[in-house]
């Protein structure tokens, strides 16, 4: 896809310049004929080849504070070229102010909002685009972004206390296992040498950890090769559509960490559902929107069945059951809601309970975690260290 500059001129005889990216001229004028605008000059920008060493990507906060900002822009009732204009010029990240840009040069182009954002998968998802489209569509962008904005700043606060409950335990784990194993391959062969010049039998502790030291240090390139190797055939298995599958029903199934994994995917499910629905984006789009967005393979498969049954007729409860992710009061709650005709209103308050059950096992997770590593590292320090010393006090206990 190359990149054009046109000029030209709408039907009521105004002059009309913008950039769209096109195969060639012949595709650009047929795109601009659509659009009822006479094309009286064409030019193709020359291709450009941005080389950046540590290029900054979009993160999550970028598009949710961009959404706040133009939820306020537009409710204020600022032109939406100016506001993206003004959005552009203030955003920190390069990346994030260069997909402004284009979005506003598309639309200065002719081209709807949501069509522009669709061009930019990266920054902005289905769901952002369907519902910018619905509020387009009804007349509603104002309030449609304002409710996008409180959507994400909920889901991107999710996302970091699930996020915070994962990398305390690890990081600790990560420095535990760092302390291991620098002792067993610098400090035990220390001792090690000063035992072999001692001629005494040796306790069993101490010859286990030194039969752990010696095999660290004789394969320590092969055990390396093997991490790595391991952890890229993981990543190539997850990959695979029946690899995550069971990875994430696996995951599910872990002690207190399955319980708080269960709990953000009904928050997740049920807030973007509500978003959606309450958008005014029809129930099967919602829900495939939904299954692309839920982060949990058991659950996704769960939704895309729940479509097949709405398609046949039937109620959507009936497949989120059968997933056995979401507990009974939840089936229970949407099942009233879809009988009333209020499942976004219904769907929104079990989002709002489930946050709540979030934060709770977050709290639970970290309070039983960090005594368990605690202990693990007293274990394994003080067992090294022990077995170190042993051979000393049975020769402190001969001389005696």
């Amino acid at each position: 896809m190359a990149l054009f500059e046109y000029k030209g001129k709408s039907v009521s005889g105004n002059p009309v310049t913008g950039t769209l990216s096109a195969k060639n001229k012949q595709e650009l004028e047929r795109m601009l004929r659509k659009r009822r605008i006479l094309v009286t000059e064409v030019v193709k920008k020359p291709s450009q080849i941005n080389i950046s060493i540590g290029q900054k990507k979009i993160k999550k906060i970028d598009i949710s504070r961009f959404t706040r900002q133009f939820a306020t822009m537009i409710s204020a009732g600022l032109p939406m070229v100016q506001c993206l204009e003004i959005l552009a010029q203030q955003s920190e990240n390069p990346e994030m102010r260069r997909v402004i840009n284009e979005v506003k040069e598309s639309v200065q182009g002719g081209s709807t909002l949501s069509e522009a954002m669709s061009k930019h998968k990266k920054a902005f998802d289905d769901l952002y685009v369907n519902m910018v489209e619905a509020g387009e569509i009804g007349g509603a962008l104002d309030v449609i972004l304002v409710r996008l904005a409180i959507f994400r700043e909920k889901a991107d606060a999710l996302a970091r206390k699930v996020k915070g409950a994962m990398v305390y335990p690890i990081v600790v784990l990560i420095v535990a296992l760092g302390v291991t194993f620098a002792m067993l391959t610098f400090i035990v062969p220390v001792f090690a040498k000063m035992f072999a010049g001692l001629g005494t039998e040796l306790p069993g502790p101490t010859l286990i950890v030194l039969a752990i030291s010696n095999t660290l240090q004789a394969n320590f390139l092969n055990i390396t090769v093997a991490i790595i190797a391991i952890v890229f055939l993981y990543k190539w298995y997850v990959r695979k559509p029946e690899g995550k599958l069971r990875m994430d029903k696996i995951k599910l199934k872990v002690p207190l960490l399955g319980d708080l994994i269960r709990k953000s995917s009904v928050s997740r499910f049920t807030r973007t559902l509500s978003t959606l629905l309450s958008s005014g984006v029809a129930i099967l789009d919602a829900l495939e929107i939904t299954a692309k967005t839920s982060g949990n393979m058991v659950v996704q498969k769960a939704i895309k069945k729940s479509v097949l049954s709405i398609a046949e007729g039937e109620t959507i409860t009936a497949p989120l059951k059968e997933s056995g992710v979401f507990p009974p009061m939840v089936i229970q709650m949407i099942s009233v809601g879809e009988k009333t005709g209020g499942l976004d209103e219904m769907l929104s308050k079990i989002s709002d309970f489930y946050d709540e059950e979030v934060d709770a096992a977050v709290a639970a997770l970290t309070s039983i975690i960090e005594p368990v590593i605690i202990v693990f590292l007293g274990v394994v320090m003080g067992g090294i260290l022990i077995a170190m010393y042993l051979p000393m006090f049975d020769i402190i206990g001969k001389i005696g």
